[in-house]
């Protein structure tokens, strides 16, 4: 156990995060995605679960360590419902009160077709697998920067 960090991510999911670089993809999903066979194609080349939480637990966990995008008009994608592509499940707005309250902002979220939800997803850096028994519990959350003040030996050594 280490101070500060969300005991819901496990030793994997930090190497995970802390492995990506601004821009990539994290995916979180729910049971139904095909996450296992999409994960092959990722960056990580292999699923990662987080058994035990729903969607928004897992969000909250992570977003307490991996800042979003702020340089892309919508960081966060979301799947659309097949067939009425306008239609609002539950998951979605419960993510959204998630997302933004971890930016401290409004944080805009774009959707996707199936299909081309799981050809983005394919492009990810990872794909995280939570126990959100869903439907339409498929999110892309694209990694932001951290403006990390330097501590005191990296002012010294750029001031001269």
């Amino acid at each position: 156990m280490l101070k500060g960090i969300d005991p819901r991510l496990s030793a994997e999911i930090v190497h995970v995060l802390m492995l990506m670089g601004h821009g990539d993809d994290l995916v979180i999903c729910d049971v139904n995605h095909p996450a296992a066979s999409i994960a092959r194609a990722t960056a990580h080349g292999r699923l990662v679960d987080m058994p035990g939480c729903d969607l928004p637990a897992a969000a909250t966990a992570i977003l307490s360590l991996m800042p979003l995008d702020s340089f892309v008009p919508a960081p966060v994608t979301r799947m659309e419902v097949v067939g009425d592509p306008t239609a609002q499940m539950p998951v979605f707005a419960r993510m959204q009160a998630v997302i933004d309250r971890a930016e401290g902002k409004p944080v805009a979220m774009q959707a996707l077709e199936r299909f081309a939800f799981y050809a983005a997803a394919k492009q990810a850096f990872a794909i995280l697998r939570t126990s959100d028994p869903g439907p339409y519990g498929c999110f892309i959350l694209k990694k932001g920067v951290i403006d990390a003040a330097p501590t005191s030996g990296q002012a010294a050594a750029s001031t001269g």
